[in-house]
């Protein structure tokens, strides 16, 4: 119909029960252990998120070993999740994630997804933009992807039945020096996994009016 639009009724999708459901839980099962391959699926699936120019700037550090997590807990302000959850990943920025766009068009390439010569631009193209950024610049996008990523990953965990809670409250210098990790990588959240034994609890959300608008902002008063 010319210049309208109309609305049908939708089924919900088993998606959005899963949006519903996840709830930053912070009592874990300390005796329920993730896979490496239940992982790595997790992972692997996260990284399905989009990002600038699909450079996938995210790096995830699984830390699953007990004695590691100890070391953890005064960095991340002795969260006690931190020792019962199966593991805590830590989702670093890759501030050089940008020397891998010949890879990462290569493999697009070879996967038939875009001819040879738009790749070489590509590469050459965003190698030269991302080197020439200001260093600020590079983290605010590097953040902005890892963000994505992040959400993704607590998302698919609970898909796969398993629970999260999303930990910006840890103190990164230290964390930096405890994990040896190079400068290139600016840590930017903490996400502890498992199986809840106390789930989280509900929350609210400001009304949808109060934080979307079309076509204008309102004006303050």
């Amino acid at each position: 119909m010319s210049g309208t639009q109309t609305s049908q009724k939708v089924e919900e999708q088993p998606f959005f029960k899963i949006i519903q459901d996840r709830r930053s839980v912070r009592y874990y099962d300390a005796e329920v252990k993730i896979s490496r391959e239940d992982m790595k699926e997790i992972l692997q699936q996260a990284a399905l998120a989009p990002s600038g120019a699909n450079l996938q700037p995210w790096r995830f550090l699984v830390i699953d070993s007990q004695e590691l997590k100890q070391k953890l807990l005064p960095i991340a302000n002795s969260q006690q999740q931190v020792i019962e959850a199966s593991a805590v990943i830590a989702v670093l920025g890759d501030l050089e994630g940008y020397t891998l766009a010949g890879k990462i068009y290569g493999m697009a390439v070879d996967a038939g997804y875009m001819p040879e010569e738009t790749a070489t631009s590509f590469v050459e193209r965003y190698q030269g933009l991302f080197a020439s950024m200001p260093p600020e610049s590079v983290l605010r996008k590097v953040f902005i992807d890892s963000g994505l990523v992040s959400m993704q990953l607590m998302l698919v965990a609970r898909a796969k039945g398993y629970d999260t809670v999303p930990m910006g409250g840890f103190d990164q210098a230290k964390f930096i020096e405890a994990f040896d990790i190079p400068e290139r990588y600016a840590p930017v959240i903490l996400i502890a996994i498992g199986k809840a034994v106390k789930p989280g609890h509900p929350t609210v959300r400001l009304p949808i009016e109060d934080v979307a608008f079309f076509n204008e902002m309102p004006k303050d008063e």
